[in-house]
C-alpha cells in the first residue's frame, strides 16, 4: 500500500474538508438525486461513450459514496480502511499502465455525477487528469428563462455541432461569440483537426490561467479564454509560446477580476475637468523637443463619409492650431477587419504615439491595441464605452438637438414634424428625445414621427413625405459637395428643401484641447490606483465641441430665444431633461425638482411620450448597420424581440 500518497491526498481532503466546513458550505460531493429532488426534468438521452472533463464532474448520482470523499474528491476515509488500500492498488495500477476502464455518469447541465469509478476519478484528479471516459446519460431540465438555463441551451447547440463539453460559460451568448472568434460559421458541424486546434489552444490556456490563480476568481476558464480571444484572436494564438500568453494574460488580469462586472464609465461632461495643473516635474524638466506623432484612423473616407469629413476638419484644425509641436498621419477606410489591422499595424510602425479612432466600428480594434500596446495613448470615438485599457470620446449632442426641437415647434405652424434617425446607438436615443421635449416645450400638442434611415424597409424621408410633414431634423451635417440643404432641420415645400438650421460637430476644439493636454502632460489614460473605471469624455455645448447654426431665415424673436436657450444650457442653469418627463408607455422618467443623470440620459432605452415610431431590432437593420449597433447599441436594439434581457 502506497502509504506515503495516500496520507497527502487524505491532507488534502481535510483541508478542503475544514475549509468549506469554517465558511458554512456543504463539504462533501454533490448529490444528483438531492438536485433533481426540486427540477423538472423533460427527458434522458443515452450519449454512449465519451470523453469527459474530471473538473466537470461534481459529484455523485446517489447518497451512497457520498461521505467517502471531499468536495474536491479527495479521500476523506482514514488511512487503515479497506477504502484506502483499493484506493492505492488504483493508484498503483495508473501509474503502471493507467486508467482505462469507462466510468457511468450521468451528465447534468454540463455536470457529472458518478454512477460507477468514483475512486477512478478520485485518483485521476490528484495525478492532474484532463480527462475520463465515461458512458454517458444526458438529463434535460425543462427551460426556463434564467441565465443559466439560457447557458445550457446554448451548450447543446454547440455541443451538437462540436461534441466539446469541456467549454464552461456562466453569460448567454459566449457559445455563439466563442464559435464567430473561432471563425466558423454556427451552423457548420467542426472538423476534427478543427476540434482537436481548439481543444490544443484551450488546454493551453486554461493552465496558464490556473497557474496564475485563475481557479480563485469567479469567473470560469470558459469565461476567461472568451475575453482572452476577443482581445488577442484565436489565429494568432496558435503560434504563440507559454510565456507569450501568460504576458498577455497578465496584461488583462483585471479584466478577469471584476467579471462580469465591466468598467465603471465615468464621464467627463467638460474640457475644464479633463485638463489638470501641469506637474512639477513637467516645469522643471526640459521639454521635448520632437513633434507628437499623431494619428487619424478612419472606418470610411473623405469622399463617402460626412462624418469621416467632420473629424478631417478637425484634424486640419488641431493641424493650423499647434503647428511644428505635431505631426500628423490619416489612415482611411478602415472597413473591413483585415484593413482595420493593417491601418492599425501602420499607424504604430509609422511611430504614432497618439491614436484616435474617428469611429465606435472601430472600439473592439482599438481595444486590443491598446492593450497590446499599453505605452501608447488610443482613443476612440464612442459613448457609454467600459473599458480600461483605452479612452473614448463623444459629444453631447442632445443640448443642440433640444433647440432645434425648439426652431422646429415653432416654425411648423402644424401639430407634426419628422426625425430621422440612423443608428438606434448609446447617445443617439437621448437626441431623438431632446428633440421632441424641445419642440413640446413650445408646443404640447405636437407630435413627432420618427423613422430610421438604417432599416431594410427603404427611405425614411418617403415615409415622411408620405405622412405630409414639411420640418423634419434630417442628418446632422453633409459635405459641401453634395449640395442639398436635406440637413439639420429643414423645411419640404414640394420638391424644394429649405435648411433652417443645424447642428454642428467642431472636432478640432476637443483634437486641440486633448493633444495640448498631452504636449503638457495632464492628459491621463486611465485613473490610477487600480481602479475598474473606463474614461469617457463626454463635452457639450460649454466646451466649444457642440453648437448650433441657424438660418437667417428664421424670425428674430425666434433666434433671441434659441440664444438664450444655449447661454442657459452652457451655464448650466437649464438642462434639456430636466421637469417631468413621461416615455411612450406613461412611465414616469422623471419629476420635479430631480434631474436625469449624465449616466440615464447616456443610455436612455426609451421614447418620449411624444415621439410616433419605435427603436427598431437587430433584425429589421441593413447589413450596413449591424456591426455598430452589435458594438455601440442599446439595449433594444441589440435583443432580437425589442426586449431587453439583463
Amino acid at each position: 500500500m502506497n502509504t506515503e500518497i495516500y496520507e497527502k491526498v487524505h491532507k488534502l481532503a481535510m483541508k478542503d474538508f475544514r475549509n468549506k466546513t469554517s465558511k458554512g458550505m456543504y463539504p462533501y460531493l454533490q448529490v444528483l438525486d438531492d438536485i433533481l429532488s426540486y427540477t423538472n426534468i423533460v427527458s434522458e438521452v443515452n450519449l454512449g461513450l465519451v470523453d469527459i472533463p474530471l473538473d466537470q464532474i461534481a459529484g455523485t448520482k446517489t447518497v451512497g459514496r457520498t461521505n467517502a470523499f471531499a468536495s474536491n474528491y479527495m479521500p476523506l476515509l482514514p488511512e487503515n480502511s479497506e477504502f484506502a488500500a483499493k484506493w492505492c492498488r488504483l493508484y498503483d495500477a495508473h501509474i503502471e499502465e493507467g486508467i482505462r476502464d469507462p466510468i457511468k455518469v450521468y451528465e447534468f447541465m454540463n455536470r457529472f455525477y458518478v454512477v460507477e469509478g468514483n475512486k477512478r476519478v478520485s485518483v485521476l484528479k490528484y495525478c492532474n487528469a484532463f480527462e475520463v471516459p465515461a458512458y454517458v446519460t444526458r438529463i434535460l431540465p425543462e427551460p426556463d428563462e434564467s441565465d443559466e438555463s439560457r447557458v445550457y441551451y446554448e451548450f447543446l447547440d454547440f455541443y451538437a455541432k462540436t461534441g466539446i463539453n469541456y467549454l464552461n460559460f456562466t453569460r448567454p451568448g459566449s457559445y455563439v461569440k466563442i464559435t464567430e472568434l473561432v471563425g466558423i460559421d454556427p451552423n457548420q458541424a467542426w472538423t476534427a483537426p478543427e476540434k482537436e486546434q481548439f481543444r490544443s489552444s484551450y488546454i493551453q490556456f486554461a493552465k496558464i490561467f490556473e497557474k496564475r490563480g485563475g481557479n480563485k476568481l469567479s469567473l470560469s476558464p470558459g469565461d476567461a479564454f472568451l475575453l482572452y480571444l476577443d482581445i488577442y484572436g484565436y489565429e494568432p494564438m496558435q503560434s504563440k509560446r507559454d510565456v507569450d500568453i501568460q504576458q498577455e494574460i497578465t496584461k488583462i488580469w483585471n479584466d478577469f477580476v471584476f467579471y462580469p462586472q465591466k468598467p465603471e464609465v465615468k464621464l467627463i461632461m467638460d474640457a475644464d475637468r479633463a485638463a489638470e495643473k501641469k506637474t512639477l516635474v513637467k516645469l522643471i524638466l526640459p521639454q521635448n523637443t520632437e513633434p507628437l506623432k499623431i494619428a487619424f484612423i478612419h472606418a470610411k473616407t473623405v469622399e463617402t463619409s460626412s462624418w469621416t469629413y467632420g473629424h478631417d476638419l478637425g484634424r486640419s484644425h488641431l493641424e493650423m492650431a499647434l503647428g511644428s509641436q505635431i505631426e500628423i498621419r490619416s489612415y482611411f477606410q478602415a472597413d473591413s477587419p483585415e484593413q482595420e489591422t493593417a491601418c492599425f499595424e501602420q499607424a504604430i510602425a509609422d511611430g504614432n504615439t497618439v491614436i484616435f479612432s474617428t469611429s465606435s466600428k472601430l472600439l473592439n480594434i482599438s481595444t486590443k491595441y491598446a492593450v497590446k500596446n499599453p505605452k501608447l495613448k488610443i482613443l476612440n470615438c464612442s459613448l457609454n464605452t467600459s473599458s480600461n485599457h483605452l479612452r473614448t470620446y463623444y459629444g453631447r449632442m442632445y443640448e443642440a438637438k433640444f433647440l432645434i426641437g425648439a426652431i422646429a415647434g415653432i416654425m411648423s405652424g402644424a401639430d407634426e414634424v419628422g426625425y430621422v434617425a440612423d443608428y438606434p446607438i448609446y447617445g443617439m436615443i437621448a437626441n431623438i428625445n431632446a428633440f421632441a421635449l424641445g419642440a413640446q416645450m413650445v408646443n404640447p400638442k405636437i407630435k413627432v414621427y420618427l423613422e430610421w434611415s438604417k432599416l431594410k424597409s427603404g427611405s425614411a424621408q418617403n415615409v415622411h413625405r408620405d405622412i405630409g410633414l414639411s420640418f423634419i431634423s434630417g442628418r446632422d451635417f453633409i459635405k459641401p459637395d453634395e449640395g442639398s440643404p436635406r440637413f439639420g432641420l429643414y423645411k419640404t415645400k414640394g420638391d424644394e428643401f429649405v435648411n433652417l438650421a443645424m447642428p454642428v460637430w467642431n472636432w478640432g476644439v476637443f483634437y486641440e484641447k486633448t493633444v495640448r493636454s498631452i504636449l503638457n502632460g495632464t492628459w491621463k489614460q486611465e485613473v490610477s490606483g487600480g481602479k475598474n473605471e473606463s474614461i469617457n469624455d463626454w463635452w457639450g455645448m460649454s466646451s466649444g465641441m457642440i453648437d448650433v447654426i441657424c438660418s437667417k431665415k428664421l424670425p428674430a424673436g425666434t433666434l433671441r430665444l434659441i440664444e438664450l436657450l444655449k447661454k442657459d444650457i452652457c451655464e448650466g442653469t437649464f438642462k434639456p431633461f430636466s421637469g417631468v418627463i413621461y416615455s411612450q408607455d406613461g412611465q414616469i422618467h422623471n419629476v420635479m425638482p430631480e434631474e436625469i443623470t449624465a449616466e440615464e440620459i447616456v443610455a436612455m432605452d426609451w421614447l418620449n411620450d411624444n415621439v410616433v415610431g419605435s427603436i427598431p431590432t437587430m433584425e429589421e437593420l441593413e447589413e450596413e448597420a449591424k456591426p455598430i449597433v452589435q458594438v455601440q447599441g442599446v439595449a433594444k436594439a441589440k435583443s432580437p424581440d425589442g426586449e431587453i434581457h439583463t
